[in-house]
């Protein structure tokens, strides 16, 4: 299956009548512009690469591969696809990136139009020039059986664990976005955090701007381990800003365990951050729909 670039384009600075080949740090990134149409795609890259064909078919059909015909640019996963002349093609190999196993990711709910998963620790919402097969998008494409197109509606950070929603149909993912972006569906998250957080179902509003926009962040305690120290609270964001919760947590003195960027030093453990509820009227049936993170998966002091 081959997939239009969205935001993650690849570099299309490569002279047009020429091939451009970059090297750096055991990355070699390849652009070529076809003059053969009767090349297949292996055969120009292996010339200008040297790297095997078997190598080079492995990194198409983890994504690593564009085309650009005109003004459009997909990934190709097919080693017989067919050029034209004046096609671009375009090449990122990273031996470490597509040497990395995807982690399996988990179905929730079917819902035919869309569909709910789990999305582990280190799984990506959306894979990057250099390959998409650690991505739940792909995980999706590959697993869910009867197969159907898959659609990305939101993220979730790669560090972070829990719910997503995965669209199937293009008019259902543009409603499902905007869902989104009108803040019509609840997002309920639970985190371990460093230090007390008191367990009496009051509820905390965390209102600081982040990257000079708006966020809002309710927080409430559900347990406090005294003797490591550590707080399960419940989170439920109003806005989406980008680590939102782990900044709001952070401010006040109670860094999300495991958070690199914003946490404590010497954290080793991944980052204990769940979406563990998605409720929104589903634009299918206009019935009410919530979503819940099984108990095993969710977060535990």
């Amino acid at each position: 299956m081959e997939h239009t670039i969205s935001d993650s384009n690849p570099s299309l600075e490569a002279n047009r009548n020429a091939t451009q080949i970059i090297a750096v740090d055991g990355k070699i990134e390849c652009h070529l512009t076809v003059s053969n149409p009767d090349d297949r795609i292996l055969d120009p890259l292996a010339t200008a690469t040297g790297l095997s064909r078997q190598r080079l078919k492995q990194a198409m059909q983890k994504g690593a591969v564009w085309l650009t015909r005109g003004k459009q640019t997909t990934r190709i996963r097919r080693s017989s696809k067919s050029l034209k002349v004046n096609d671009q093609v375009h090449a990122y190999y990273d031996e470490e990136i597509l040497a990395t196993e995807p982690t399996q990711c988990r179905l929730i709910s079917d819902e035919d139009a869309y569909s709910v998963w789990y999305k582990p620790y280190g799984v990506r919402s959306q894979g990057s020039k250099w390959g998409d097969h650690c991505t739940i998008h792909r995980w999706v494409e590959l697993h869910l059986k009867p197969q159907r197109p898959v659609f990305t509606v939101h993220r979730l950070d790669r560090a972070a664990t829990g719910l997503m929603l995965i669209a199937h149909q293009k008019r259902v993912a543009t409603k499902l976005a905007k869902l989104f972006e009108g803040r019509a569906i609840e997002k309920r998250y639970q985190a371990i955090v460093h230090g007390p957080y008191p367990v009496d179902n009051s509820v905390r509003i965390l209102d600081t701007d982040i990257d000079g926009r708006n966020a809002k962040s309710y927080v409430k305690g559900i347990a406090y381990d005294s003797e490591a120290g550590r707080s399960l609270v419940e989170v439920v964001i109003e806005t989406g800003r980008k680590h939102q919760i782990r900044k709001h947590l952070s401010e006040i003195g109670l860094p999300v365990q495991g958070d690199r960027m914003y946490g404590r030093n010497g954290d080793v453990v991944d980052l204990q951050l769940a979406a563990v509820r998605l409720a929104f009227v589903c634009p299918v049936s206009g019935e009410n729909k919530a979503y819940d993170l099984p108990e095993e998966l969710k977060l535990s002091l």
